[in-house]
């Protein structure tokens, strides 16, 4: 018998976080246990306001799932196909759920998730990230940074050139750039992209809007540095639409509806010649360390989601001056979890 049980709960975050399209200092999200014939997995909707889903739509959700229909939890795929055939949308809550039900899988057999896709597991170098603010405070947090390898900053508002003014003031460390659909014009974008080529940054995520494509493929033609698309790639079918529009695709298992998915989408990037970016929310160590076991099909990783949050429930995968250690525990790689101990929000 399987059992699930499920908890919203609020992330509170260490500073506010802002970006071109607002800002926040909490998240909230839907934990969740699967539990089947005494042993527990876990995992978590991380559920940021912008994306449209709620602790309310999550609980709904939730209250259609029916595991019990499968005998036991070793058929994924089946069991993951009929999650996503319940209702169109709710991509994070069925995260949430592909990733307990691997975790459980993974701690069932006794060996790490990374395992269960044949991948290589170990250590990976993640961003630290940089939200829009004053100079001041992003001098701050950039110094507050300076053990990480790579930052990546978010621009797209009115003061560009301020923020990296800013960081250049105290950092010669690579960058990414994240203009989150801020750029509206294709030629300013270019030209944006030529002096940002010049500052020692890598590749630029989403400049323009997702709904500019003949823009994007335009500028995707012209840029001298990658671009990487993340609004526009939510799910498998956009990574094929990507080819034409960007040099890489920002995978998240909240976009995709886990690491099922999450995984195809590596593979077909990877069929198609695009770059690999692993990305993610506010999340806590469940949902990052779970993106982590799949961090060898990875160019770049940006899996900080939970480093900026001060009530993180679970305790996975140790990181050290930006290097996260892929543990070798079985499923995400979480330690003991005390669920009864975890304060569901009111």
């Amino acid at each position: 018998m399987f059992e699930i049980s499920y908890k919203p709960y609020i992330l509170q975050k260490k500073y506010v976080f802002r970006i071109a399209g607002g800002a926040r200092s909490s998240t909230p999200v839907m934990l969740i246990r699967v539990k089947y014939e005494g042993v527990c997995g876990y995992g978590e909707a991380s559920m940021p306001p912008l994306y449209g889903e709620t602790i309310d739509s999550a609980e709904a959700f939730l209250t259609k799932v029916d595991l019990n229909r499968f005998k036991n939890p070793f058929g994924l795929e089946e069991i993951l196909t009929y999650i996503d055939a319940i209702e169109p949308g709710n991509p994070a809550i069925k995260a949430a759920i592909d990733i307990a039900l691997h975790d459980l899988v993974g701690k069932l057999l006794n060996v790490p998730i990374h395992s269960l896709f044949g991948l290589s597991a170990g250590r990976m170098s993640t961003s630290k990230t940089i939200g829009i603010d004053s100079a001041q405070i992003i001098a701050q947090r950039v110094a507050e940074a300076n053990s990480f390898k790579f930052l990546k900053i978010k621009l797209g508002a009115d003061n560009d050139e301020e923020i990296m003014q800013a960081v250049r003031s105290c950092t010669n460390q690579p960058l990414y750039i994240d203009a989150n659909q801020g750029w509206k014009d294709k030629h300013q974008a270019l030209e944006k992209i030529h002096w940002l080529k010049e500052q020692n940054v890598i590749f630029i995520e989403q400049p323009l809007l997702k709904s500019a494509i003949e823009d994007q493929q335009w500028l995707a033609a012209h840029s001298p540095l990658p671009i990487v698309g993340d609004e526009s790639v939510q799910r498998l079918q956009d990574v094929y639409k990507a080819a034409n529009l960007f040099h890489g695709v920002n995978i998240k298992l909240m976009k995709s509806t886990g690491l099922r998915e999450a995984f195809k989408m590596g593979a077909a990037a990877q069929s198609m010649g695009l770059k690999i970016m692993l990305g993610c929310m506010s999340e806590t160590s469940c949902a990052i360390g779970a993106a982590a076991q799949l961090g060898s099909l990875a160019d770049w990783v940006d899996l900080d989601g939970n480093l900026g949050i001060l009530n993180d429930p679970f305790v996975g995968h140790q990181v050290e001056k930006g290097i996260i250690n892929v543990n070798k525990l079985p499923g995400v790689g979480l330690q003991p979890v005390d669920w009864d101990r975890i304060a569901a929000c009111k």
